[in-house]
């Protein structure tokens, strides 16, 4: 007569059965249902960047070797890295990262509060090679008393380099600091073909716009506009008041004297 299993004879034999999962199905599994986010290592303008992407499209982005303080002030989802993102939405960031222009390139700033998506949304629309102080982005936005914070939302930029929080200076003219060091933005402004040693130049001496006599118009000094004056027509300003008062109307492209639309 045959005995009946036990509970521990069929725990023997469940255990018997188990086997080691897959490598890596783990990872797939959270992928494929949406809980992590994934990460590709992309040639960028001064080395290699880690480029954090999920379904809304770019959510981080940083350079390879300061990978882990950026996860530190942008702890965010989880992050599997992946050695391919998704044919379109690469071409696109490969596109944006050549042109130092965002373009078409969807971003996921989902995190953020309204007010930092609007800076940064502004903040992208500074041409490569161009700089732009605090008070443009914030009365482009139509909040002109809100400098200070404008500086706190590019500080939470999860795409620096695609959103070029780079190219925004302070008050008074001078480049400021960054949050891969300063270095790191003077070579981001030249790999744009702006010498910054101008930007520092123009700031000691507390130029904060130029003119053209024969066009009777003033810009930012690095508009490409600016550029293009040549030195018997150029003329500086102090400031937009300055300037204006002297009859010199605001540059169409720059806005000096930005005011939401």
């Amino acid at each position: 007569m045959s005995q009946e299993p036990t509970i521990r004879d069929v725990e023997q034999a469940l255990a018997g059965l188990a086997t080691a999962a897959p490598e890596g199905l783990a990872d797939r599994i959270l992928i494929e249902t949406g809980a992590v986010d994934r990460m590709v290592v992309m040639v960028g303008p001064l080395g290699p960047l880690c480029i954090v992407f999920n379904e809304l499209g770019i959510a981080g982005c940083a350079p390879v070797e300061h990978w882990d303080g950026y996860r530190d002030r942008h702890p965010g989802r989880p992050v599997v890295e992946v050695d391919t993102m998704p044919a379109q939405l690469a071409a696109q960031t490969r596109r944006a990262l050549e042109t130092g222009k965002l373009g078409r390139l969807p971003v996921d700033l989902s995190g953020l509060t309204p007010f930092q998506r609007e800076v940064l949304r502004k903040t992208a629309e500074i041409p490569p090679g161009e700089v732009r102080p605090y008070g443009w982005v914030a009365r482009e936005i139509g909040k002109p008393g809100a400098v200070r914070a404008v500086g706190t939302a590019l500080n939470k930029n999860p795409v620096p380099v695609l959103i070029p929080c780079h190219r925004v200076s302070r008050s008074d003219g001078s480049l400021g600091a960054y949050a891969y060091g300063s270095e790191m933005k003077r070579g981001l402004l030249e790999q744009e073909g702006l010498d910054p040693s101008v930007v520092d130049d123009y700031a000691t001496r507390r130029v904060r716009f130029v003119g053209t006599r024969r066009g009777r118009e003033f810009c930012h000094p690095t508009c490409r506009h600016a550029k293009r004056i040549l030195d018997e027509n150029r003329i500086e300003f102090s400031s937009a008041r300055t300037a204006e008062a002297a009859g010199y109307r605001p540059c169409r492209d720059c806005r000096p004297t930005a005011k939401a639309s």
